[in-house]
């Protein structure tokens, strides 16, 4: 199924993520593909809640430094490999402004298929992706009207890659998943509403 036409994207841009401090202020008022990969069911909702109404105390670690040093180089593969650009830039949905994504990467076919990139590091091996990270890349399909997304992985042992090039597939749009993200992200925001008033 091909993704509903909507505004462009581009016209949806909400920070460019050039000034850190805007781009997290901009994605606190909103349910961003971080919130939703916590969102399994609706019984979840109130403890993703929860958590985002409490101010995180995370500044950090060896594996978060890490993946901030391998993703500009990941990305650079990324860009020769199938052309999508690296990207740090938060959008809104079209149908919802409190909606928000912040893909690793975008690129627009000749066709004019919109396509994204997500990038991740593990140490872990996969045999496959991960539910939470398919959440992610589908609610970043959703809020930007993308067709598909360049999942990209790469394993390390002790911070050093196992290969000298990381693992990927494309993930396709899916209409039915995105659509109870929707649903859960909506009820989201109504809890948020509920402990905030």
């Amino acid at each position: 199924m091909t993704a509903p036409l909507t505004s462009s994207y581009t016209e949806r841009l909400v920070t460019d993520g050039s000034d850190e401090g805007a781009w997290l202020q901009a994605r606190a008022r909103g349910i961003t593909a971080t919130d939703v990969a916590k969102l399994t069911s609706i019984h979840s909702i109130p403890v993703v809640a929860l958590e985002k109404l409490r101010p995180s105390t995370f500044n950090g670690n060896v594996f978060t430094e890490h993946g901030k040093t391998r993703e500009p180089v990941i990305a650079d593969w990324v860009r020769i490999r199938t052309g999508i650009e690296p990207s740090s830039s938060l959008f809104h949905a079209a149908e919802e402004t409190r909606h928000l994504a912040t893909p690793d990467g975008i690129g627009m076919r000749d066709d004019g298929v919109l396509e994204l990139a997500e990038i991740k590091t593990t140490g872990k091996g996969w045999d496959q992706i991960p539910g939470n990270y398919l959440r992610q890349v589908y609610w970043q399909q959703y809020v930007l009207g993308a067709q598909r997304t360049f999942f990209v992985w790469e394993q390390h042992r002790n911070f050093v890659p196992i290969a000298d090039e990381p693992q990927f597939t494309w993930i396709e749009r899916d209409e039915e998943a995105i659509a109870e993200l929707v649903w859960l992200a909506n009820g989201l925001i109504g809890e948020l509403h509920r402990l905030t008033n």
